[in-house]
Formats: C-alpha cells, structure tokens, sequence
C-alpha cells in the first residue's frame, strides 16, 4: 500500500524514491535511493506563547512541516554474500520555506548519517540515527506522531531533539522473529576521562502481530559531551509503554509516557487516539495527549487534535489539522513543533492546512 499513513515505524523514515543500480563488482548487488519528503503548511492559532509567558496575540504563518519534518537523504545497500548486506543513510533537514536548514540540528545530514550490518542475526548500526525510544513513541502514537497536534509536539517541548537524532551512538536490532523484535542503543559523549558525560542508551521491545501490537521502551541521557545547534544532550529520563489494534481500516492505541528532566519537568503524558481510513485515500486521525507534571501539581495541559489528509496521487497529499490545548499552571505545551512549540496559559485553538509530497 502507497499510502505513507503506515502501522510500525519503518514509516518513519519511509517514501517514494528512485533506485540507482551501481555495476557489481565481484558479483556484489549494489543500490542507492535517493528519498525525500516536502511539506508545508499555513498554521494559525488564537494565541502566540511570549518569553515572559503571557498571551502575545494571534499568528498566522507559512510554516515548514506542517504535518511531518521535510527531509532528503540516500541510501544504499550492498549485498554482501550468505545473507549479510551493509546499509548506510545520509539525511538532511530542509526548510520548504526559507530553503535553510530544519529538523536538522543545523547540519547537513543532521537527521541521520550511518552505516549497518544486517544479517540472519540482526542488524548492528554506528553512527547519527534515531532511539528505540523515538521509535517506540511513534509506532505508539495515532496521529503518526504528527509535527502538529500530537506526541510529537509534547516530546520537544520536554527534550527538544534529544533521542531524536542521538550521535556518536552504536546499536543492536534483533531479528524480527514471530512478531517480537528488540532494540538496544548506547551513544559515547567522547569526554577524555569522563565516560559518563553526554553518554545516552536506549532500549525497546516490540510485539507486532499485523492487528494488535504493544511495545515498551526506556531512554537515558547526561549532560554534556558533542552538543549541536539545537540541544540534543538535556539530561533525562524517559519511559514508554504503549498498545494499539487494527480493526481493518480502523486502528486504536494508547499509551503512557513519563519524561524527567534533571533539574525540571517530570512530566506523565496519557494519550489515547484512533487512525481510520474512510476511503483507500482519504485519512482521518484524532488524539488526546493529558499531560501532568509530578512535581507541581496545578501544572498540566491537555491537548487534542484531529487531522484530515487526502492522498491525491502515489506521492502528493493535501491536509488540514486543527487542534486545542488547555494549560494550566506553570504547563505550555504547544500546538505544532513548527511555529507554535508554547502556548500561553489558558485555551489556544489553532489551524493547520497544508500540502506534502514525497519523491
């Protein structure tokens, strides 16, 4: 099936793309694909979040990512003999609407930038890649882990884009054998004497039986050690466990998230949500994310949102998303990753249309 409203996480990093066969060389099957995604949005909300917390007014902007980060990459593949291949991938963020960089942590390649073995008895990869915990997040997320209106929103205002592209990190998949599939990740800080500073891991555990699936993962991180553009070392905490079943074209999940942040938030997110196809191409999703901070009390949030999505073609689609969050205390949780990561105190209700095509 074309359409990129996928149920696991390979589609997070899946699209249309063009396949260059490479001439083999002592026999060895060699390709490179050349992916990516475009998508932009206008985004409007009732209220704009200010560096003192108050409420700065409405916003109405064309912004990049409006449903999910815009991105080109390559990858490639070479067959290695006796059922062994190695991979490698090279991903950028790109901003539809400057042309700078975006979801990228400032670098070229800054999504991702590894190299893998994979064979009978796993897959081992080193270098910039994604946690099992962002992975496990998003195959538990019903709207996709969308940049508007959903887990996705919450994961960066707690972390920003810690775990999400984790450098300098090493791991191990399993091989998927009847539906159950681990993964196990660590990241060195690369501090002379100090092995603990910027040091991450990360783990999960999946079940995926095609109807029903359920999954649990964990993410540790410290301070210090290789910092980037957008701060990808906060020191926390996170666990996950998450369930969701297909009922043909209709999918139900939940989950349970906790981020503790050293020094800061130690956050409990509950979400609920479903995806459903009215027809082959055109999607509709709805979540609930409530969020409570263990620390302060009177601080918490809920945030809803629905999406609807027309796949007009094998590649281009057309959305529209609107959402509402509810803060209180000292809670900000945002409406889109892009544009509106905060939101003032009180109700914020915002808007979301826009276009996304893959090649």
């Amino acid at each position: 099936m074309w359409i990129m409203k996928k149920w696991g996480s390979a589609a997070l990093t899946a699209g249309l793309s063009i396949t260059i066969a490479i001439p083999a060389i002592s026999q060895a099957q060699e390709s490179v694909t050349l992916y990516g995604v475009l998508d932009t949005g206008l985004l409007f909300t009732n209220k704009s979040f200010s560096s003192s917390g108050a409420n700065a007014g409405k916003t109405f902007s064309l912004i990049d990512a409006g449903e999910s980060p815009s991105r080109f990459g390559i990858s490639g593949s070479e067959d290695l003999g006796h059922g062994v291949k190695a991979e490698f991938k090279l991903e950028s963020g790109i901003n539809v609407a400057n042309g700078g960089f975006d979801s990228s942590n400032g670098n070229l390649f800054g999504r991702q930038a590894w190299i893998a073995v994979d064979g009978a008895y796993g897959k081992v990869t080193a270098g910039l890649q994604y946690s099992p915990f962002i992975f496990a997040l998003f195959d538990s997320d019903a709207r996709g882990f969308s940049t508007f209106g959903s887990g996705y929103v919450i994961y960066a205002d707690a972390v920003a884009v810690t775990g999400v592209f984790t450098a300098n990190a090493i791991s191990y998949t399993t091989p998927n054998v009847g539906g159950l599939q681990a993964s196990a990740m660590l990241a060195l800080g690369g501090v002379a004497g100090d092995f603990q500073a910027g040091r991450h891991y990360s783990a999960s555990i999946e079940y995926n039986g095609g109807a029903f699936m359920i999954n649990a993962a964990i993410y540790s991180s410290n301070a210090g050690g290789t910092q980037t553009p957008v701060p990808s070392t906060i020191p926390f905490q996170g666990k996950t466990v998450g369930v969701g079943y297909k009922f043909q074209s209709l999918g139900l999940k939940a989950s349970f998230t906790n981020y503790k942040v050293s020094g800061s938030v130690n956050n409990d997110v509950y979400s609920f949500g479903i995806d459903y196809f009215v027809r082959p191409t055109i999607n509709i999703n709805a979540g609930v994310w409530l969020t409570s901070d263990r620390n302060k009390t009177k601080s918490h949030s809920i945030l809803g949102a629905v999406g609807v999505e027309d796949y007009l073609s094998k590649r281009t689609s057309v959305y529209v998303q609107a959402g509402v969050v509810n803060n209180h205390g000292g809670m900000n949780t945002g409406l889109s990753a892009t544009g509106a990561l905060y939101s003032a105190p009180g109700t914020t209700i915002g808007v979301d249309v826009g276009i996304r095509h893959t090649f």
